[in-house]
């Protein structure tokens, strides 16, 4: 018996953070028929709240620390307050969307990162295997859309945060086994640039020996590069395509196109 098609999309919190960006990214994710997720960051919105309620955010090389404070604003901020803004547009966009975190329906149990050389709080490091796709098949066969706010659950009754780029990569894993699934990191580039400068020198194509190449020549901008590691991640998991590119080009990329950088084995 031949898999569905599903559709894996990662929204960046860079475009949720621009109001007309978001709604038009919404408009075209509405207009998808086949079988599909939404994943989004957190953008600034927990880092501007926190602020105004005298919670100052903490990063050590670029992540946030999530402490017993930073975890109570993420989880009102990014389930809360983004992820039903982002669910009510769909709606209004007649996509039937339900909004979800980690501890919904157990979907996605994680564990409290070990504390190594940097204790990050409260951040929630994902096994694919214990995903509940139970849950997400039911709903998708439904036509019901799953949107995710970048939190998971441990088990006893604690909110993790966890990276939005890895819970994206961990479900188009899980779902891999029935579905064939084509993930795509959406946000505010045209796809890996060369040169983080020059919007024109998008790298069309990466398997993991350009990869090597371009690591070793330092060319790759280090924000990208957790991105493509979790793309590997997930081809060499089962994933079928992974297409990192931007969020204007959303239906080209979900017809089949690559408008972008595809990501091969």
């Amino acid at each position: 018996m031949e898999k569905k098609n599903l559709l894996v999309i990662k929204i960046g919190g860079n475009v949720i953070d621009n109001e007309e960006n978001l709604c038009n990214f919404l408009e075209d994710f509405s207009a998808i028929s086949q079988h599909k997720i939404l994943i989004h960051g957190g953008g600034k919105i927990a880092t501007k709240i926190g602020e105004q309620s005298g919670i100052q955010s903490k990063y050590i090389n670029g992540r946030r620390i999530t402490d017993d404070a930073a975890i109570d604003l993420v989880t009102m901020v990014y389930g809360g307050l983004v992820n039903k803004k982002i669910v009510a547009s769909l709606q209004s966009l007649h996509c039937n969307a339900i909004g979800l975190t980690g501890a919904d329906g157990n979907i996605i149990p994680a564990v409290k990162r070990p504390v190594k050389e940097i204790d990050f709080g409260w951040v929630g490091d994902v096994d694919t295997h214990k995903i509940n796709t139970a849950v997400l098949d039911t709903l998708l066969q439904n036509r019901i859309t799953p949107v995710f706010a970048p939190l998971t659950h441990d088990g006893s009754s604690h909110m993790l945060n966890t990276n939005a780029d890895t819970i994206a990569s961990s479900l188009a894993v899980a779902l891999s086994e029935k579905y064939k699934v084509r993930l795509i990191y959406c946000f505010e580039k045209k796809g890996v640039l060369e040169n983080v400068a020059d919007e024109s020198s998008v790298i069309r194509f990466i398997n993991k020996q350009i990869y090597k190449t371009l690591l070793s020549q330092g060319k790759l901008f280090e924000g990208i590069i957790p991105k493509i590691d979790n793309a590997f991640a997930a081809i060499d998991a089962g994933v079928n395509q992974v297409v990192i590119g931007a969020a204007e080009k959303l239906l080209q990329n979900c017809a089949g196109e690559t408008d972008g950088t595809l990501i091969s084995a």
